[in-house]
């Protein structure tokens, strides 16, 4: 996962949680699920709640990512 370097703290962008492959250089997930299972998850309450910081900018804190992660994976 060298080309998606997950940082201890701060946060995350859907792309960087659930990869882009069509990125240069390719971003691998974090979560391998679908923009639309994620997205879903997070409504049922699933997966973290995200935070917004703008009209456009929706984010997750890394550690509740991360702390999914060694749940489930």
């Amino acid at each position: 996962m060298s080309n998606n370097p997950i940082p201890e703290t701060g946060y995350l962008r859907l792309n960087q949680i659930i990869g882009d492959p069509k990125a240069n250089p390719p971003i691998s997930p974090i979560i391998p699920v679908s923009r639309s299972c994620w997205l879903a998850g997070c409504k049922t309450g699933r997966f973290p709640a995200p935070y917004r910081f703008g009209p456009k900018v929706v984010v997750w804190k890394v550690e509740e990512v991360l702390t999914l992660r060694a749940e489930t994976y």
